[in-house]
């Protein structure tokens, strides 16, 4: 088996490229190679440390194949390659072997799904190699109706950084480099009731065998696109509800879910979670403004400790800041078509803590990319963001 992943993971990408244009086949296989190179600084907020750069190296490889076997049956299966190296990597396990905890090799590879997809290939003191398959599933479709069974995105957000509706598979607004974003092991039922709604449903079954399941119902009213939905999600009642809409041009969306536990549902406690934002074009820029409200969130240091580094592990719909209010901001210049520029920022106004993600996004060629990227933390030790201390990236990408 992973002599089989390797060779995939090196050989796929070729013999995709050199593959026959001419005839029309019911299978395609896209996906990804890149090499992204990070350096830390003031990462260990620790005497001796003082300026420190720390450094990590990932390899990854991506491959999507879908399969169309019948005009009612489609398939999909996406898994992710990845190599990790460097001093990042020592310096997690020796503080894994100083406090008898797991290395960071053993957090990544720990799958979240039912089904156990994940599988490390190689791991060394300095480095490891893994494969995780993100996607495997079957969708079936008769007239309006659809099924999706397997490892797969269900994706009810609506906010493009924080999303409370979004309670089968949240993402983590910081790891950037994975754009297709996890998925989860459920079944998705999904009926369109007429061209602007739709009724869902999905259950889903994770590592531990607790149990999400919610249904949705979605529709158009004055040019609004609005969403209710309830259900279970692990030990929590939810209730949610989202729309997306416009102001004078500019974007407007929303979305907020109220979680209960079903263990002391007649008591009054519960937690809203909610967030709200708007976004504008305008020739060649962009602007985007989000806030969060967590009504159980702490108006102190909201230290988290795991939030950058979690792998979406930690990060749900119920818990995307340990802080009771988050604001974010992003503005973006398209400079030429083949060169993009943004600058973005979140901010804890309770605990000053802040965020800024600058970066610059070059097109090569039309399957080539290179991306330059930093993630600056600033803060208290204890705050939101203190404790991250500065990261840069330089990733070069070929997209097949």
């Amino acid at each position: 088996m992973k002599k089989v992943i390797l060779f995939l993971m090196l050989a796929s990408p070729l013999a995709t490229a050199a593959g026959g244009k001419d005839k029309p086949r019911p299978w395609s296989l896209t996906g990804h190679l890149q090499d992204l190179q990070m350096v830390a600084i003031d990462l260990l907020d620790e005497p001796g440390f003082e300026d420190t750069w720390f450094t990590m190296s990932t390899i990854s490889n991506r491959l999507d194949f879908r399969w169309y076997p019948k005009s009612w049956l489609r398939m999909h299966a996406g898994m992710r390659n990845i190599l990790n190296y460097g001093q990042i990597i020592e310096y997690a396990n020796a503080q894994a072997q100083h406090y008898n905890t797991p290395g960071y090799h053993d957090i990544v590879v720990d799958d979240q799904g039912f089904a156990d997809l994940t599988f490390s290939i190689a791991d060394e003191y300095s480095y490891f190699i893994y494969s995780t398959v993100d996607r495997a599933n079957a969708a079936f479709t008769r007239n309006n109706f659809e099924a999706t069974i397997g490892r797969q995105r269900i994706n009810w957000g609506i906010n493009r950084v924080w999303t409370p509706n979004d309670i089968f598979n949240t993402f983590n607004y910081f790891d950037f480099d994975y754009v297709e974003r996890p998925g989860c092991d459920a079944v998705f039922l999904q009926y369109h009731t007429s061209p602007a709604s739709s009724a869902q449903a999905a259950v889903k079954l994770d590592h531990n065998h607790d149990i999400t399941a919610a249904g949705m119902y979605q529709f158009l009213v004055r040019n609004y696109d609005l969403q209710f939905l309830g259900g279970v999600m692990k030990d929590d009642a939810v209730l949610g509800m989202g729309w997306s809409g416009q102001i004078k041009g500019a974007g407007f969306n929303g979305e907020m879910t109220w979680f209960h536990s079903t263990e002391n549902f007649t008591d009054s406690t519960g937690r809203l979670v909610a967030s709200i934002g708007a976004n504008y074009t305008m020739n060649k820029w962009y602007v985007q403004v989000s806030g969060l409200y967590n009504s159980k969130g702490t108006t102190g240091k909201a230290g988290y400790g795991e939030n950058l580094f979690s792998h979406n592990r930690n990060i749900s719909a119920k818990n995307f800041t340990l802080a009771r209010y988050s604001v974010f901001g992003l503005v973006s210049c398209r400079i030429t078509p083949l060169i993009k520029t943004d600058v973005s920022g979140m901010f804890n106004p309770s605990d000053g803590s802040c965020f800024i993600g600058p970066s610059v996004d070059f097109s090569l060629t039309q399957n080539i990319g290179l991306l330059i990227l930093g993630q600056l933390f600033y803060g208290e030790g204890g705050t939101e963001f203190g404790d991250y201390g500065k990261l840069a990236y330089i990733r070069l990408k070929w997209s097949f």
